[in-house]
């Protein structure tokens, strides 16, 4: 099959697609790659023609996020708002064992259905795939788009400690915009890496919305990347969640870099492979663990908001519960992240899923017995994303276990009040 290239003068005239994952970190990504010559435009179309585009490009068994990207990027270029003959398609590849790695073929068997073979399918990868359509990560680019994540999961970790409270409905929204379109000017004008400062502002505002002092149950979402954080994907379960009256409590995706860079120094201690790049490899996690860090300190010294675990103690809290060799898809990470959770008292987890993700399903359904062995309290649920399931059900899943979480509770509070009476009665008679 022959497919077009993207050559390098058409960054000048073409429009680069990319479809939506997070709802905040890919809002930068225009005035990012536009520094490097790129006009990209992140895709945020929904609806129920996004999955039929899905189902008629993609077979139903293979992975539901490969079905919504392709979908939805298929609905766009069918959408008549871009010039077909000036547009390109960019896409990851992991080129690890996930079905990710193949999207890009199933996504140019899609455009040659429909007779679009000319438009190029750029593969964004740190594997060394597609050389003659990728994107070139530069240095000056990387180091951006770095900036980029840590600020995003910044913003996302404290607006999902505020936005459940405010007191004026919008007022964290309007704020995740505002700090969007500033971010957006600092990376256009290569004035983006002051990052303590920016994260002292980043708190003072954040903590000068007005919101409730009554605390509400924290619901961690854990599961594969795409599910966990693609409101496409997962019906917008951090909103839902909020709209029941809960807490939505996610990590950032720079822990899934970290897991990655992390599994490569698994890789040499299990099978002496990367000997070259292991030095490379270890620093480059040791750096972004201290880029980490500079967030996790300011926000434990202001004392206003819960800090974000440190990667190191969620590498360990893995440990008796599953193996660092086990790393397909989201792997040991997963795990980690749910004893982390529960650790942190947040026993009430949603694990995120794409029906039919065979590393997932054992690493999230497989594991929910033995971490339930060792933490009786802990309540997970499953639930698998899917054209053919129904959201109604999925929702309702969801609102089963909240309600559990709810009698749980009050059950505590209960025993909490009785514990009181009796230390009360006690004392009178003492």
């Amino acid at each position: 099959m022959s497919y077009g290239i993207f050559t390098p003068d058409m960054k000048q005239t073409h429009t680069v697609l990319v479809p939506g994952m997070l709802d905040i970190h890919f809002r930068l990504f225009p005035a990012i790659f536009e520094t490097a010559g790129y006009h990209v435009e992140v895709l945020y179309n929904e609806g129920e023609e996004v999955v039929e585009e899905g189902l008629s490009h993609v077979h139903n068994d293979t992975c539901y996020p490969a079905l919504l990207v392709i979908g939805q990027m298929i609905a766009a270029l069918k959408s008549g708002k871009y010039d077909l003959n000036k547009v390109a398609l960019a896409i990851t590849q992991t080129g690890g064992g996930c079905r990710a790695s193949n999207y890009i073929f199933l996504l140019r068997k899609a455009l040659e259905h429909e007779g679009w073979e000319h438009i190029p399918v750029l593969s964004v990868n740190f594997s060394g795939l597609e050389k003659e359509n990728s994107v070139e990560l530069t240095l000056p680019l990387g180091k951006k788009l770095l900036y980029a994540f840590l600020y995003g999961d910044a913003i996302m970790w404290l607006k999902n400690q505020v936005k459940p409270y405010e007191l004026h409905k919008g007022e964290t929204d309007r704020l995740v915009r505002t700090l969007i379109q500033e971010l957006s000017e600092k990376f256009a004008n290569n004035r983006y890496d002051n990052a303590k400062q920016f994260y002292k502002d980043l708190i003072e505002r954040f903590k000068a919305i007005p919101r409730s002092d009554k605390k509400k149950i924290r619901v961690g979402i854990v599961g594969e990347i795409y599910m966990k954080y693609a409101p496409l994907g997962n019906h917008h379960l951090e909103d839902f969640l909020i709209e029941e009256g809960f807490e939505p409590v996610l990590s950032g995706v720079a822990d899934f870099g970290l897991y990655c860079l992390e599994n490569a120094r698994v890789d040499h201690r299990y099978y002496h492979r990367h000997a070259l790049t292991f030095p490379f490899l270890s620093l480059a996690e040791n750096i972004l663990i201290r880029m980490q860090e500079t967030f996790t300190k300011l926000v434990e010294e202001d004392g206003t908001f819960h800090a974000p675990d440190r990667f190191k103690q969620v590498i360990k809290n893995a440990d008796g519960f599953i193996d660092q060799g086990v790393k397909m898809g989201e792997g040991w990470l997963l795990t980690a992240e749910v004893v982390s959770l529960i650790k942190e008292g947040i026993s009430n987890i949603i694990s995120a899923q794409p029906f039919g993700c065979l590393p997932n399903h054992i690493v999230a359904k497989g594991m929910a017995k033995k971490i339930k062995d060792v933490y009786p309290q802990s309540n997970l649920v499953a639930i698998d994303y899917d054209p053919s399931a129904s959201r109604v059900n999925q929702e309702n899943r969801i609102r089963l276990m909240l309600a559990n979480a709810k009698l749980s509770m009050e059950e505590l509070k209960d025993a909490k009040d009785t514990a009181y009476s009796c230390m009360k009665t006690e004392n009178q008679y003492a």
